[in-house]
Formats: C-alpha cells, sequence, structure tokens
C-alpha cells in the first residue's frame, strides 16, 4: 500500500493545474533553449531555411491558441455541468481527472506560452540569426504537436460528460478499488473479526482530529508506529467511513501516551468528501446513483439502469476471481483491519436499483438474470448474497407490479436462482466430502 506522501503527491498529480504548470514551464525552458544553444548552429543555415518567417508564426499561434485554450475551458465546465445534472455529481471529480482533457489543456497553455516567450526574445534580440532558426525547427514541432492535439480533443468531445462515458469512467475507478481490495483484502494486516474484543481496561481508543470522510489509510506508518511502541493497532475505521472527534477511528491494544495516538490519527488522510482510490463502495454508490437516477420520473431511461446492472455484474465476477487465498500473506501482522463486507456491496449496487425499478418488469428481470449469473460461481458467499438479494427483488417486484404475467415471469428467474445456490451448494459438499 501507498505512504500518505505517495497518495497525496498522486492525488496532486491529477489536479488538472500540475500538468498545465508542467507544460508551462517546459514551453518556457524550451524557448529559451534556442538562444542557448545559438551558439552550436552554422551560420550559414539560418539564411538557407529562412528562420526569419518565425515571427509570424509565433504570432499566429499566440493568438490562436488563447482562443482555442479559453474554448476548451468553457466545453470542459460545460461537461462537468451535464454530468452533474445527467449522471450525478458525485462523478465529476473523475471527469476532472480525465488526462485527456488534462493534457489538451496543458498543451494549449504551454503553447501559448512558448509562443508568448519566443516573441518577446525575439523583440529583445536574444536569439540572434543562429537562435532562430532553432526556434523556428521548435516552433515546427509545436505545431505538429497542437494539430495532434486538436484532432485527439476534437474525437474526446464527442464522448466528454455523456451518461455511457461517465458511467464507464466510474466502473474503472471502481474496478481499480476492488482490484487493491482483493490484494489486500486487509491492507496487508490481519482480519479485525470483532472490535468488541479490543474493549479491555488497558486499550486505548484513537479518536478522529475532526469530522470528516476516511480517504486513504497509511498502514506503512501504522505498522511502524506498532513495531515503535510494541503494541497491536486495530483499524476500525476503513476508506470511506465518516468519522467524527467522539469515534474511534482505531484501537491500541494497551494504553499510549496522547502524541502517539496523535501520530496514529495523522495516518488517516480525512477530507469532506469520499474518494475511489481505497473505497469500493462508493464507487459502488456512485454507480447506483446513475441508475437511481435513470429511473426516476423525470428521466424514465430503464435502459440505464440495466446498463449498470451489467457493470455491477462484471464488478462482482471479477472481484470473485481475484479474491486472494484465505492464507495470504501477513505483510503488518500487528495490524487488525475492519474488512470490507461483501453483504455491503451487494447492497450498494442493487438495493437501490431494486427499491427504484420495483414496478419495471423489465429492470427486475435484468436483477434476476445478474443474480442467476452469480449464483453460478463457486463462491459460497458470493451464491448466498446473490440468493439474499434475489428473494429481495422479487419481494419488492411483487409488491409494486399490477399484471401478474410478470409477476409470474420474476418469481420463474428467482426460482432458478434459488435452485442454483442449492445445486452449487450441495455440488461443492459433494466435491469436499469426495
Amino acid at each position: 500500500m501507498r505512504s500518505k506522501w505517495a497518495w497525496w503527491l498522486s492525488q496532486i498529480a491529477r489536479r488538472i493545474w500540475f500538468r498545465a504548470t508542467l507544460f508551462s514551464v517546459l514551453a518556457v525552458a524550451t524557448a529559451l533553449l534556442a538562444a542557448v544553444a545559438a551558439p552550436y548552429i552554422p551560420a550559414t543555415l539560418p539564411g538557407q531555411i529562412g528562420a526569419d518567417a518565425v515571427d509570424n508564426i509565433l504570432s499566429i499561434i499566440a493568438s490562436s491558441m488563447l482562443a482555442v485554450t479559453t474554448f476548451s475551458l468553457s466545453t470542459m465546465v460545460s461537461a462537468y455541468s451535464a454530468a452533474s445534472s445527467s449522471v450525478t455529481p458525485r462523478a465529476t471529480s473523475l471527469i476532472m481527472e480525465d488526462s485527456t482533457t488534462q493534457n489538451v489543456l496543458a498543451t494549449f497553455i504551454g503553447s501559448f506560452l512558448f509562443s508568448l516567450v519566443g516573441i518577446i526574445a525575439l523583440t529583445t534580440g536574444a536569439y540572434g540569426e543562429t537562435g532562430r532558426l532553432v526556434l523556428f525547427l521548435v516552433t515546427i514541432g509545436v505545431i505538429i504537436l497542437v494539430v495532434v492535439t486538436l484532432l485527439r480533443w476534437i474525437d474526446h468531445l464527442s464522448r466528454l460528460g455523456s451518461v455511457t462515458e461517465t458511467t464507464e469512467r466510474v466502473e474503472k475507478a471502481t474496478a481499480r478499488a476492488l482490484e487493491t481490495l482483493a490484494a489486500a483484502p486487509y491492507l496487508g494486516g490481519q482480519p479485525l473479526r470483532d472490535a468488541q474484543g479490543w474493549n479491555s481496561p488497558t486499550a486505548a481508543p484513537v479518536f478522529a482530529p475532526h469530522v470528516g470522510y476516511v480517504q486513504h489509510v497509511d498502514v506503512g506508518a501504522l505498522s511502524n508506529l506498532a513495531e515503535e511502541f510494541d503494541i497491536d493497532i486495530a483499524v476500525v475505521a476503513i476508506a470511506g467511513t465518516l468519522v467524527s472527534p467522539n469515534m474511534p477511528v482505531g484501537l491500541t491494544s494497551r494504553s499510549v501516551s496522547k502524541e502517539v495516538c496523535d501520530r496514529i490519527a495523522a495516518s488517516f488522510s480525512l477530507a469532506h468528501v469520499r474518494s475511489f482510490d481505497q473505497d469500493p463502495r462508493f464507487g459502488a454508490s456512485v454507480l447506483t446513483e446513475i441508475a437511481s437516477r435513470a429511473l426516476s420520473p423525470a428521466v424514465n431511461d430503464p435502459g440505464t439502469a440495466i446498463d449498470v446492472i451489467s457493470r455491477a455484474l462484471r464488478l462482482l465476477v471479477q472481484h470473485a476471481g481475484n479474491l486472494a487465498p484465505a492464507d495470504a500473506e501477513v505483510s503488518h501482522p500487528r495490524l487488525h483491519v475492519k474488512p470490507v463486507a461483501l453483504a455491503d456491496l451487494f447492497d450498494d449496487l442493487f438495493m437501490p436499483i431494486a427499491r427504484d425499478g420495483a414496478a419495471l418488469v423489465e429492470v427486475g428481470l435484468r436483477l434476476q438474470k445478474a443474480f442467476e449469473a452469480l449464483a453460478c460461481l463457486p463462491n459460497r458467499e458470493v451464491r448466498a448474497e446473490a440468493h439474499r438479494h434475489s428473494a429481495e427483488a422479487l419481494n419488492r417486484a411483487e409488491a409494486a407490479l399490477v399484471i401478474d404475467a410478470d409477476k409470474d415471469r420474476l418469481r420463474r428467474e428467482a426460482e432458478a436462482v434459488r435452485v442454483l445456490c442449492i445445486r452449487e451448494d450441495v455440488s461443492l459438499t459433494g466435491i469436499s466430502r469426495g
């Protein structure tokens, strides 16, 4: 797992200003490089190529890039607004971190600064004849870069902020968080099965400094503290947990000083909103928000809800196949971490859709087919959750549907899920006995 500083730097690197700043610094350095490289250029070469044309070219780039950057920024803001209104505001952070959009804006801003610095340097006579040649060659490269970026930007604008594209981004972010969870379900520590067992007179709770959501847990720092002070630490507030100053984020096996408690609390990064990185339940909740909004009377788009069900099924199938074995290596033996319950993931992904789509038989049928696919997996816990949600979805649909034929269709699908779960359990029991 990444340390707190590595995680913080990764958050900074995703900000749009970070990439724009890097491109701008590179552009200014490139424009000034021509003056440094000028002594190494043959004196007769500038006249043969005609490097004097660079003045007009730089003027064109400066004026056009400023206009294109302004247009791109307005388009980006419109895409954010469209995603907030048609999908969910929680998904806009993923759009803002889109690497293509950031590269495009950084390229345009960098090209503008490059041409601006080049014009200023030319006006002051800093280049000379040979320096103009270097600037001319670099300008040709910048023009090629701008043309390629514009073509990518035109293609990208056709999808930016759309429901399908935003939903796919949420699915990918959730899949990454689930892969991290499957590789280290307890963040490299041991499972914390019962936090009540830590309520001994010698144990000490570690409280959060303020109200917020846990975004990241620096398990490496916690493990070092546990070794340094010869204690065991229980992590009860994993990523996505809402904490307050009267709620413990962790527990220690014995009493420690306030300074140690503060150092433990500093290993938990808090923010006002949840993050996709270590919190797969947040991604699952955002997916179902998209489906719930699509199922609202104002939107009335069951197709989007059906698409979300397919994505949820894909996520769970991949997660079940990536789960680490029970005897996985424990890299932080003195840490006891609260697990992410599979039942909670199922609730986040399917319960709101089953509630809001109870009156739509097509949504109910797709839900039951998803549960049927999950019932075929070898993981017993997954099958149990599929069976539970199949029965709950059927109960909700029976209370909302009017036509008996629709109810019969759902009952047949739910019965198929129940039979599959029983058959798989019997088959696995027979194999284990054999």
